[in-house]
């Protein structure tokens, strides 16, 4: 299956590592996934706030 996601490699403290995947267990997702939600709602916040971020690429 093609997918148009980037992959790159995130470095994470273990501590952070292991509440991400607390959450993402408890949210019936994927690490990546719940990283990539939280990233989502990270922006949607910003945005609301801010206006818009330029470029859509």
């Amino acid at each position: 299956m093609a997918t148009n996601k980037r992959v790159f490699t995130l470095r994470l403290e273990d501590t952070n590592f292991q509440k991400i995947k607390y959450i993402a267990d408890k949210n019936k997702r994927s690490i990546a996934m719940q990283i990539e939600y939280l990233i989502e709602q990270h922006i949607h916040d910003y945005e609301k706030k801010n206006g818009p971020i330029p470029g859509d690429n």
